[in-house]
């Protein structure tokens, strides 16, 4: 019971933003009680990254202890749009290109949770056949002004930028999946706290019980900007461990023990002995290997880390590469073709695709051997061209 007692102490404290009902909650889980715990991610993009994958690990926490996670992939809701935290209307997504994105979405949520013990629904069967009627009476809980108080919408409002109705209603979508699988916990970002009470409000009008709320802390991205796929500044769940390894050892300083608190499973003791390390002034290098070798070990295992780790200190600590380095200025996202053909020594596109189709071209270590490769840039990596040509990009 003691261990119990200290993995729901664990998952009540560690990584969370707010709770409701937090006592409510801890009593519940101090009763034993199985609990359908939620959680639903749009399949928007094609690849999981560490800041959506908080969520996840607070799920195997929830099912660690025995309760039954209900996740829902939002293949209704993907095509509508989330607009949390948008500063700009979203576009319609095509159902076909959500079809995509969702083939490889269970594999990776697979790296976290135990696929074969959760239940696993997609929130078109049961959204795809309200009626307007339905949709209406969802409406009448809410008013334009409660939905307009969200930070995002009276930013876009006082900018004149277009809010659109689909974008009001989401909220009801979200909160009526929460009706469909008779959620009792449901966990999100702490972006998504409006949409999570909305599915307590709606649960209510159902005769249900209202879910308790758990939201995460947010990830900022490895330039301590928000974390966007578009901006290139995210490490994936998927990305192959010299991947995960280079991007946190280029990753801001200022970032790193938020990343060793909401990205490893790694001890109190130890991310405080890391604090203070930082405090004092001293090399962050060290610390950031020791948090890139916990996120390559969490996602492919130790014998993953330790190669990633000792390819990239022979890369870069023993002296294969400058110390001091050229700048190479670049777009966020380039083809790598484009890239290699705008140096000054290259002669030729057809110069700059053998070279590449032959290995030629490193970032941060990782081969590009496709000229048609879409390279993301955050800013700080380093380029190898052909053997001993190396620069650090900057955005």
């Amino acid at each position: 019971m003691a261990n119990r007692g200290a993995a729901i102490k664990h998952l009540l404290l560690r990584n969370t933003e707010e709770i409701i009902d937090h006592p409510h909650l801890e009593r519940v889980l101090l009763s034993g009680k199985k609990l359908r715990v939620k959680h639903g991610v749009d399949p928007t993009g094609d690849k999981i990254h560490l800041g959506r994958a908080i969520s996840l690990w607070k799920l195997r926490e929830f099912q660690d202890l025995g309760h039954k996670i209900v996740l829902i992939i939002g293949d209704f809701t993907a095509q509508i749009g989330d607009p949390s935290d948008k500063l700009e209307k979203r576009p319609f997504i095509a159902k076909i290109q959500i079809e995509r994105n969702m083939k490889n979405y269970l594999p990776q949520i697979g790296k976290i949770l135990d696929l074969k013990k959760a239940e696993i629904r997609y929130n078109s069967e049961w959204l795809s056949r309200l009626n307007f009627r339905d949709v209406s009476d969802l409406a009448e809980l809410f008013s334009v002004a409660q939905i307009l108080e969200r930070r995002n919408f009276q930013e876009r409002w006082k900018k004149n930028k277009e809010i659109s109705l689909r974008e009001l209603m989401y909220p009801l979508m979200q909160g009526y999946d929460s009706v469909a699988v008779k959620a009792d916990v449901e966990i999100g970002g702490s972006d998504q706290l409006f949409n999570l009470i909305a599915g307590r409000k709606i649960q209510e009008r159902y005769g249900q019980e209202p879910q308790d709320i758990m939201t995460t802390k947010m990830l900022l991205g490895l330039d301590g900007r928000k974390m966007s796929t578009s901006w290139g500044n995210v490490v994936n769940t998927s990305d192959s461990p010299d991947e995960q390894f280079g991007k946190i050892m280029s990753m801001h300083d200022s970032e790193i023990l938020n990343y060793f608190e909401l990205t490893t499973d790694a001890g109190e003791e130890k991310i405080r002995t890391h604090k203070q390390t930082l405090t004092a002034g001293k090399n962050p290098k060290p610390i950031k290997e020791d948090l890139a070798g916990e996120i390559v070990r969490r996602y492919h295992g130790t014998e993953a880390a330790e190669k990633a780790r000792s390819k990239f200190e022979k890369l870069f600590s023993k002296k294969e590469v400058p110390e001091e380095l050229p700048e190479i200025k670049s777009k966020k996202k380039v083809a790598a073709i484009d890239l290699i053909a705008s140096l000054d020594f290259i002669k030729s596109r057809s110069e700059a695709r053998r070279l590449i189709e032959q290995g030629g071209l490193e970032v941060s270590g990782m081969a590009k051997k496709d000229p048609k490769e879409i390279i993301n840039f955050h800013g700080g990596e380093v380029l190898r061209v052909g053997k001993k040509r190396f620069f650090r990009v900057k955005v």
